[in-house]
This record gives structure tokens, C-alpha cells and sequence, in this order.
């Protein structure tokens, strides 16, 4: 239960996510949790997760503990280092996977959004790998997100950061699963 953004524009790359945790009905604010945060760093990117809040910890242990640390410049390396990854999580992180016998492929029960000086990519849990030319938003708040930064991506005095922020807090005023303060990071665009 979350929204997480990424917008590209003007020369600069944005990612941003909401930091509440929901447990049915309860919720964890950032006031009350301090590892609230859904993104993390891997080498040079920024990966904001949705899903199980255990997904973070899984993430960032995984990729802590690889030899060499994926640049996710392109949406077939990243398909390949998803693919790759999803066996270890069945493996060594019990992930879940009896699935309804209709799917084509396993999840990993995540989206993630990607963000890097090569661009904004996101990872869906049957792992499809996009790249997003302007912006893109995954989480229960999604759609609020999409419309807010829709609506806001043509306006010149709003720069990256302010779109992806502007999506996150759509969803945060209007859907009960997403949760301000927003935690967001900002670099520039690769030419």
C-alpha cells in the first residue's frame, strides 16, 4: 500500500514515494517508524518499491550482497537482473509463488520504479520491464498520481522533482494508503 513516482524532464530525473505502512487496517506513519522509507539506493540508482514492506529489506540485502552492483541502464539488463534475482528470491527469501494456474509467469508480487542518469524504468511483479519517457507512477495511489502529474508535467515553473512530489501528494490527500512526508531524490539525465 503505496505510491511511488518517477518524472523525467527538462534534463533532470526525479523519484519520489509516500513513506506510510498499512497492515489492514492500521497504519504506520513516518512518525512512528523510522525506517519508513521506500526507496534505496543501488550503485547509482534509486529504487522505489511497492508492495510487502519486507520487500525493501529483501531488495537491499540482495543487491548489498552481489558481486558487482547492476547499472540498470537499459530495459533488457534490468529484465535480465529481475529474472535472475527472482529465482533467489523464491530460493533464499521464500518468496510465495503458488499462483492462480491462468498466469503466464510467477510474481514477485512487487513493482518497482528505477531511477538513473540513463533514464526512468519500471518493473512490474511479472517482471515487465518499461521505459518511461516523462513519468509513471506504481502503488495503490497510482492513479490519483498519474492524474495529478499528468496534469502538471506541461506547466514550465514545475521542475522534475516538483511533478513526482506533486503525484505523490495527490495520492496522499485523496487515498487512505498512501502517507506524506514524501522521501524523494533528484539527479540529471545522462545525454
Amino acid at each position: 500500500m503505496t505510491t511511488v513516482t518517477v518524472v523525467k524532464k527538462d534534463g533532470r530525473i526525479a523519484i519520489a514515494a509516500d513513506t506510510l505502512t498499512k497492515w489492514g487496517g492500521g497504519k504506520e506513519s513516518a512518525a512512528y517508524v523510522t525506517n519508513h522509507e521506500k526507496i534505496i539506493r543501488v550503485g547509482d540508482s534509486f529504487v522505489a518499491i511497492t508492495g510487502s514492506a519486507t520487500f525493501k529489506l529483501i531488495l537491499a540485502d540482495y543487491f548489498e550482497n552481489l558481486e558487482s552492483v547492476p547499472e540498470f541502464s537499459t530495459a533488457p539488463e534490468i529484465f535480465r537482473v529481475w529474472n535472475q534475482m527472482h529465482a533467489v528470491l523464491k530460493d533464499q527469501y521464500y518468496l510465495q509463488t503458488g499462483e492462480d494456474k491462468e498466469e503466464d509467469l510467477e510474481s514477485t508480487r512487487m513493482d518497482v520504479l528505477i531511477a538513473n542518469a540513463h533514464g526512468i524504468f519500471g518493473v512490474a511483479a511479472h517482471r515487465t520491464v518499461q521505459e518511461f519517457s516523462r513519468f509513471y507512477a506504481y502503488g495503490s495511489g497510482s492513479p490519483y498520481a498519474l492524474g495529478a502529474m499528468y496534469a502538471a508535467y506541461r506547466a514550465p515553473s514545475l521542475d522534475a522533482d516538483a511533478v513526482a512530489r506533486l503525484g505523490v501528494a495527490a495520492a496522499a490527500e485523496f487515498h487512505d494508503e498512501t502517507g506524506l512526508p514524501i522521501q524523494s531524490f533528484v539527479m540529471d539525465l545522462e545525454e
